[in-house]
């Protein structure tokens, strides 16, 4: 097989570390040492936290506290002051990974919310968690794990609020250890319930701030992962912090979304993580021992991951710089493609993979390009957002949210698009060449989406509607689908 050339592997690069990269940012970094541009991609253009992404100032919010004595209407006032400001949320961040400097640190950020899945009606609690998530994406892994773990986002969703020592709730703890640290078959039940007796007493207080309730702490000698103490929810994150196995189970998964989602090479890994331990945790540093890798730039992991709904939307809207005319549209695309931000299908996250893909999904997907850029009519219905168990007072907030989309699916998307700052990119590239150039700019492996087949589907009226229409074509191909 021959070495895969220069310019594959750094839209490689741009891809796993973002959502692609246009033709003159891959021109600029061609022929620089790798260990130069990967430095730029993890730093990035300045070494400033990311803009935060807010639609709800604090001292706008109700007083939680009184949430008990307010009447019918507050209440209606207040869930839809909430269900609003989640779609506002959900435009807000995707148009900052569609406008950021930064790709991977959105992309980071990205998978932290997957894999911190969180469900919460409440918008405030949404945006502390979100604004956690990205300014950690690319930090230290313990803050970034004990920084979600006191956000009242997260306390809400896994109970902890109710956890006390006359009564432990070992929802908490549980998934903590399964699915934010250690993973499924490295504790005991036992160590479960000795963890939450940990976390006892933590909560948030109705102004949305953690606080730690001592009088409900459970004080005792606790034993938990062979290690004996009075240990309370700190003590316990870094004894699971001290555990190898916290390394070993997040390296594994970062290797999943990052490198390969279905060949995991188990001895890469265990180095990788490894080091990931022996650096107290330092993210920056493992995305780096990745990114300078020469086997992550092997054939057989370029091409091989299915973009996440997201990942295909922003990776569009940064290739093709448009505005919708009503930008709730993304979220029935999100609904749609099965992606909705801030509405996993459960605490595991999304599973991704080739659970991205199902029959209607996949159709819709391939005439996505059109329906945005000729302005189609969407008369596809988005998927409902199935209810978490346990939602209770959420779940017909849920329901309204489904009617919400369902409310928008029959408009016609009405984008402007701006063709000439994408075109911009082509003017020096001759007539003969622009199909092969648009092809391999916007797909990382093309086996079909050959010269000859571009050129008779397209218009070819005018150089302008040619560049249009091949580019779409392209964006239509299943290899798009494909990073």
């Amino acid at each position: 097989m021959p070495p895969v050339s220069e310019k594959i592997q750094l839209q490689h690069l741009a891809w796993r570390a973002g959502f692609g990269a246009p033709l003159p940012v891959i021109a600029e970094w061609a022929g620089k040492r790798r260990k130069d541009i990967v430095n730029k991609v993890l730093i990035g253009p300045r070494k400033a936290a990311p803009a935060v992404v807010e639609v709800i100032n604090e001292s706008a919010l109700p007083d939680y506290r009184k949430a008990k004595e307010m009447n019918a209407e507050e209440r209606k006032k207040l869930r839809q002051m909430n269900r609003q400001g989640i779609k506002e949320l959900n435009i807000a961040w995707t148009h900052a990974m569609i406008n950021t400097e930064h790709p991977l640190q959105e992309k980071m950020a990205l998978f932290w919310h997957g894999h911190f899945a969180c469900r919460t009606q409440n918008v405030y609690f949404n945006q502390q968690l979100l604004q956690v998530i990205r300014e950690n994406a690319l930090g230290n892994f313990g803050a970034l794990l004990t920084a979600v773990s006191k956000s009242p986002a997260m306390l809400a969703f896994l109970n902890n609020q109710q956890n006390r020592k006359q009564h432990p709730n070992e929802n908490f703890a549980r998934e903590v250890m399964e699915l934010f640290t250690m993973g499924r078959g490295n504790y005991t039940e036992r160590d479960i319930k000795e963890a939450a007796r940990a976390f006892t007493g933590w909560g948030f207080d109705g102004t949305g701030h953690f606080v730690f309730r001592e009088r409900i702490h459970d004080n005792g000698v606790k034993e938990v992962l062979g290690k004996r103490g009075n240990f309370n929810g700190d003590d316990l994150l870094k004894i699971l912090l001290d555990n190898k196995q916290t390394a070993r189970f997040i390296t594994a998964k970062l290797y999943r979304y990052f490198v390969n989602e279905t060949a995991v090479d188990e001895a890469k890994v265990d180095m990788l993580a490894d080091k990931f331990y022996h650096s107290g945790y330092d993210i920056k540093s493992l995305m780096r021992e990745i990114f300078m890798a020469n086997w992550f730039y092997d054939d057989q992991h370029i091409g091989s991951r299915i973009k996440s709904p997201v990942e295909l939307l922003v990776g569009m809207r940064r290739s093709i710089p448009l505005e919708f005319e009503r930008e709730e549209v993304m979220l029935v695309f999100q609904g749609i493609l099965g992606q909705q931000l801030f509405y996993p299908p459960n605490v595991a996250g999304w599973p991704g993979g080739r659970n991205w893909i199902d029959s209607s999904s996949l159709m819709f997907r391939l005439r996505l390009p059109q329906v945005i850029l000729y302005a189609q009519e969407l008369r596809t219905r988005p998927k409902d957002i199935t209810p978490e168990m346990g939602e209770g007072q959420n779940y017909k907030r849920t329901l309204e949210l489904n009617e919400t989309l369902r409310r928008l699916y029959a408009r016609r998307v009405n984008a402007t698009i701006n063709w000439d700052a994408y075109m911009q990119q082509y003017r020096d590239i001759p007539r003969e060449r622009l199909a092969s150039e648009i092809a391999g700019a916007l797909l990382v492996k093309n086996t079909g989406a050959g010269k000859t087949l571009l050129d008779k589907y397209a218009d070819a009226s005018s150089r302008e509607n040619y560049i249009k229409t091949v580019t779409i074509d392209v964006m239509c191909t299943p290899e798009y689908q494909l990073c």
